[in-house]
């Protein structure tokens, strides 16, 4: 077996060659692995904000989900409130109509204007008239129309057909003094 060892000179000038061909591949090196590095940190940096848009828009869409199912209730109520609204004025237009209107039902009489006029519905009304019975004289009237009614030379009563249906009429009747 024979050794084959080398001069210390050599092994220095292939120690010297190596060192200087190497630095052109260290570099090569380290900016290949620096460019994965960032490769990889920006990968990262970029899932960090996906994922954090993700969590915001699934946030954002409960808190959506919150209103729309608060504007469903708060439309609900407004609703209830609404129908409870109209059903208490109809029964004070009932119980309280405007000055002079009065509502009367088919057989029904009532004494008005105060306490110069009977007025009565005889039987229910039809689609284009209705029988008034007005201080004993019956008379068809129309929606619109007027009957003029003189008490004594001083008082003019006047009754006027505001509408009608199968159910009801509203009358306005008032009466003046002549001047």
């Amino acid at each position: 077996m024979t050794e084959t060892m080398e001069s210390p000179q050599t092994a220095r000038s292939r120690l010297s060659r190596m060192f200087r061909a190497q630095p052109r591949w260290w570099l090569f090196i380290f900016a290949i692995l620096l460019g994965i590095g960032c490769y990889v940190v920006g990968l990262n940096v970029g899932y960090l904000d996906i994922a954090g848009a993700r969590q915001l828009i699934q946030q954002l869409r409960a808190d959506n989900q919150k209103l729309k199912t608060q504007i469903a209730d708060l439309n609900a109520t407004q609703v209830a409130l609404q129908n409870k609204l109209s059903t208490f004025e109809a029964a004070l237009d009932e119980i309280i109509p405007s000055k002079n209107t009065y509502i009367i039902k088919p057989n029904q009489s009532m004494i008005v204007a105060s306490g110069r006029l009977t007025i009565g519905l005889i039987g229910a009304p039809t689609n284009e008239s209705v029988n008034i019975n007005v201080n004993g004289k019956q008379q068809s009237v129309a929606t619109g129309d007027v009957i003029n009614i003189t008490l004594d030379p001083r008082t003019t009563c006047r009754v006027r057909v505001q509408s009608f249906d199968m159910f009801k009429v509203v009358l306005n009747a008032s009466c003046q003094q002549a001047q």
